[in-house]
């Protein structure tokens, strides 16, 4: 097994953590880079819980290592709306992968984020689907199977 970077894998990491992720990951953006390059990626996506914290450092270190940088969030979601912030009712049990397409997409992360924290803070930085219809523009979404609101559903009924 060795680290032939002339191979390029068609696998793409979407959801990875870094050290942003506060007390949920420990690699740095530039250790992340370099691992998506010694498999072979041509591109890796940071999606830190609720934060876009590491995106510049991300970004940065991709770009050195010849990876296209995708810039995301693990965001929570609201159980009602993100203004709702009643005991045991409303913390945050789902969470949504958001991608960004484009710069217009980095943008709408970046208001997401800030109305999560401005907002929606309650136990964690948390949207809703009225912020989601707002910022949806050139975003992808990506359910994530174990913390999505099908699974959390699944669990519930």
């Amino acid at each position: 097994m060795g680290t032939d970077t002339s191979i390029q894998s068609d696998f793409i990491h979407l959801h990875v953590h870094s050290h942003y992720s506060l007390l949920g990951a420990i690699p740095t953006p530039k250790e992340l880079a370099a691992a998506a390059k010694a498999d072979g990626q041509g591109a890796l996506a940071l999606t830190d819980n609720g934060a876009l914290y590491g995106a510049i450092d991300f970004y940065k270190a991709c770009v050195a290592e010849g990876i296209k940088p995708i810039i995301g969030i693990d965001a929570y979601l609201a159980p009602r709306t993100r203004f709702d912030k009643e005991a045991q009712i409303d913390k945050p049990h789902s969470r949504l992968v958001l991608l960004a397409k484009t710069y217009e997409g980095y943008q709408n992360l970046i208001k997401l984020v800030t109305r999560s924290n401005i907002d929606g803070f309650y136990y964690r930085p948390r949207i809703d689907q009225e912020l989601i219809k707002e910022y949806a523009h050139d975003l992808i979404c990506i359910v994530p199977s174990f913390a999505g609101e099908p699974a959390q559903h699944l669990k519930n009924e």
